[in-house]
């Protein structure tokens, strides 16, 4: 593996060859980062100008680098134009994400709104008096009722779950909806 400019191999980086592999890893790692994190930070700076946000790319860049294993390490040609593109793309990831809380909390209708008090109350009282209705329906039609409104089956799969007719289905369901539309209905 080869260094932008000076083409050495990234195992030619550490001096000792008989550590065992993960020391020796670490110490390649260690050294390509003391040796490089200052060239890819100028080169990012001349993108972005916040040092802070640089040097946070920086270091996730080499923490991504780092993460990747041995063998896909090995086949990195450049690491520093790897470790240069990782911090562009971190960069504009996170330039976007501010932009996006940006526009969310300068936009009024992407605030969130406390519903008006008349509201709440008025869908507590609807909500009561459908529990109501639901309640003075025939257990079988309730059954049916939910079986096709809350389980979304159909009215054939309900008459062959009840042993009725879909004909059946339909009579029970038209039964619920009328009296539930009387008893919770807005009136």
């Amino acid at each position: 593996m080869r260094l932008v400019d000076r083409q050495v191999p990234l195992s030619d980086l550490d001096d000792s060859p008989s550590q065992p592999c993960a020391e020796q890893a670490a110490g390649e790692l260690d050294r390509l980062f003391r040796q490089r994190a200052e060239g890819v930070a100028a080169a990012l700076r001349k993108r972005v100008g916040d040092r802070d946000a640089v040097w946070d790319a920086v270091q996730e860049a080499f923490a991504r680098f780092s993460a990747l294993s041995p063998g896909r390490r090995s086949t990195i040609v450049r690491p520093d134009a790897y470790l240069f593109r990782t911090g562009v793309n971190l960069l504009a990831d996170w330039g976007r994400l501010a932009a996006r809380a940006s526009t969310l909390k300068s936009d009024p209708a992407l605030q969130p709104v406390s519903p008006d008090p008349t509201y709440v109350l008025e869908s507590r009282d609807r909500l009561h008096r459908l529990e109501a209705a639901m309640h003075r329906l025939r257990p079988k039609t309730r059954e049916i009722f939910l079986a096709h409104r809350l389980d979304g089956l159909s009215y054939a799969e309900i008459a062959e779950r009840t042993g009725l007719s879909i004909k059946g289905v339909e009579k029970q369901m038209s039964k619920a909806i009328a009296m539930i539309d009387r008893l919770a209905g807005d009136h």
